[in-house]
């Protein structure tokens, strides 16, 4: 029975009104346009599930739990999850499902929340980017949106292709530098992508460009190769930038869901990654992905791609996404 299984609450545990966030208007209409999918689906299976909710019990669960994995949260997170939420039925009971649905907010916003940390900014120019991640998850295209994005903010930027190992690759950047009005670093295809970015980090460092970007290879021969190069590229960063590279993004495209999660893995690894860029979040139904990045690679993300506009990035806010996520 729902009455002895999960405890009634005293007033004095109930929770206390969150504060509201202070946040642009049109920054929270992006991001909740770039999740529409996703919360659409999201809404209308939990909106099942709250309906036949009069009693929150161990039912309410099991069928909270496909809608979830639904959402590609992700096996991992759902526990967790679910489990906090029965933790907190069994101390002071939950009042229904519109209570459930804020509570659930709660524990999705706590999950994102505890991966944050804070950038370690250079203390002067240049501050050195790297870009890491799959072919086809849209890295090139992020370096350049990032570069646009920056640039308006009134920064200086300036672009390295040192992915030189994929056919046409510095072509393709060298289109977005020009739309977005930065210069660029490259060398021919095949070249060293450690010597392109030592020219990057001198011609950086002699202009006291703000950010330099560097646009990485997304693949070579073998796990050993990869691994190998970026390490190479790292250090020869930090020999000419104390500290660089001062951030180290992995591109991610969340069209592929938990099949992106086993590719990230081998970034993090190889390439020190400090935080996410996810492509196409408007592209998918399963937006869930941003939690499965925070509980599995202990990763936030940084930057999320929601069109594909040369301004279509925004700055990732975990409030912005969580009110967005679910409605």
């Amino acid at each position: 029975m729902a009455f002895s299984l999960f405890g009634k609450r005293d007033k004095a545990d109930q929770p206390e009104p969150q504060e509201p966030v202070e946040q642009k208007r049109g920054f929270f209409d992006r991001m909740k346009q770039a999740v529409t999918r996703t919360r659409e689906s999201l809404s209308e299976s939990i909106g099942s599930v709250i309906a036949l909710t009069r009693e929150v019990d161990e039912s309410t669960f099991t069928g909270l739990e496909p809608v979830l994995l639904r959402a590609d949260l992700g096996a991992p997170t759902t526990a967790i999850v679910l489990e906090n939420l029965r933790q907190r039925a069994l101390r002071t009971g939950i009042q229904g499902g519109g209570e459930l649905k804020q509570l659930l907010k709660a524990e999705l916003k706590q999950i994102l929340d505890g991966v944050q940390r804070p950038i370690q900014h250079p203390d002067g120019p240049p501050e050195v980017i790297m870009m890491v991640g799959v072919n086809g998850t849209g890295k090139t295209t992020t370096t350049g949106k990032l570069a646009a994005m920056f640039t308006a903010e009134g920064r200086s930027v300036l672009l390295c292709a040192a992915d030189t190992f994929r056919a046409a690759a510095i072509e393709q950047l060298e289109v977005w530098a020009n739309r977005s009005g930065v210069p660029l670093i490259k060398t021919k295809q095949g070249g060293d992508p450690s010597a392109a970015l030592y020219d990057a980090c001198t011609a950086a460092k002699a202009r006291n460009t703000d950010i330099l970007i560097a646009d990485t290879a997304g693949r070579l021969h073998t796990k050993s190769d990869l691994m190998k190069e970026l390490d190479k590229m790292r250090r020869t960063a930090e020999k000419l930038v104390p500290g660089a590279p001062h951030q180290t993004l992995l591109v991610m495209d969340a069209t592929t869901g938990q099949n992106g999660l086993q590719q990230a893995r081998l970034f993090t690894e190889a390439a020190r990654v400090t935080g996410i860029v996810l492509t196409k979040l408007d592209g998918t139904a399963k937006g869930g992905i941003v939690l499965a990045i925070a509980t599995e690679l202990k990763l936030p993300v940084v930057y999320a791609g929601v069109g594909e506009k040369i301004d279509d990035i925004i700055p990732f806010d975990s409030a912005a996404f969580i009110d967005s996520f679910i409605d």
